[in-house]
């Protein structure tokens, strides 16, 4: 077994976003994560790099940011690359880079994903944690099923374990597996070293449950968003799910608190 290595990511709210705009309304929010991410192109799409690094640009110093760098079946040769130059054009600009990538496992057998993550943590090492991910639709996905995964990212060295849907058109985490598997998965992460986060059409009606079965962060889009998926990220929404998951307890320390408008400008 790699040895694990602690997790950077802060508990709390993850929101994803595609752009400055939606950033700075996370930021606003009291999101304790900006994601960056482009939903046109899958559950984990990829951003534009220059996209990712006026992000980075706007919520430097505000919070803790990561990026979604689509299926390792993309190949992890490619994904390094576009790590490689993402980060280097950060580093001219004066900017930290984010403090995890993940990459999803759909159309991979366990054996093919762990290849294909300890390959691209290999050349991330020293610079990035990089996230593993297990979809709770691993069906639909033609992915290894996640109580699989989570024993493979364990025995791999990861720190942390997002647990998300695949089918973004179809039900949220809870309807694509019951809490009971749910709460087995995370039981069976947080037993093997491994952070949670769990995702996958999240609703403020499902925080709770995500604060129950010890997940440390609850990564949501279409609720912050005014007009769905698809619509635009709106602090309202934001500041309205931070305050659920706080009241509800998470597994670790809250999520900031909310910032006034006045307080943040990107």
């Amino acid at each position: 077994m790699t040895s694990v290595t602690r997790s950077r990511l802060p508990a709390g709210l993850l929101v994803s976003v595609r752009s400055v705009a939606e950033a700075t309304e996370a930021v606003a929010g009291g999101a304790a994560i900006i994601d960056v991410k482009e939903p046109l192109r899958g559950p984990l799409g990829r951003a534009d790099a220059d996209v990712t690094t006026a992000i980075a640009a706007a919520v430097a110093g505000h919070a803790a940011w990561t990026v979604a760098c689509g299926e390792l079946a993309d190949g992890e040769f490619a994904i390094a690359a576009h790590v490689t130059t993402l980060f280097d054009g950060l580093l001219t600009a004066g900017l930290t880079v984010p403090a995890a990538i993940k990459a999803g496992p759909a159309g991979l057998s366990v054996d093919q994903w762990r290849r294909g993550y300890e390959r691209l943590a290999g050349r991330v090492a020293g610079r990035v944690e990089l996230v593993a991910v297990a979809y709770a639709d691993w069906l639909a996905a033609a992915a290894a099923e996640p109580a699989r995964l989570i024993a493979a990212a364990a025995d791999a060295g990861a720190a942390t374990i997002l647990i998300d849907t695949f089918n973004k058109s179809a039900g949220g985490l809870f309807d694509a597996a019951g809490a009971e598997a749910v709460g087995k998965w995370v039981a069976a992460a947080r037993a093997g070293g491994l952070d949670v986060a769990l995702a996958g059409r999240l609703s403020c009606r499902d925080l709770p449950m995500i604060s129950a079965v010890g997940a440390r962060i609850a990564g949501v889009r279409s609720a912050a968003c005014d007009g769905g998926r698809l619509g635009r990220v709106g602090r309202r929404n934001v500041a309205e799910l931070v305050g659920t998951l706080a009241g509800a307890g998470s597994a670790d320390s809250p999520s900031p608190p909310l910032m006034r408008p006045e307080e943040f400008s990107p």
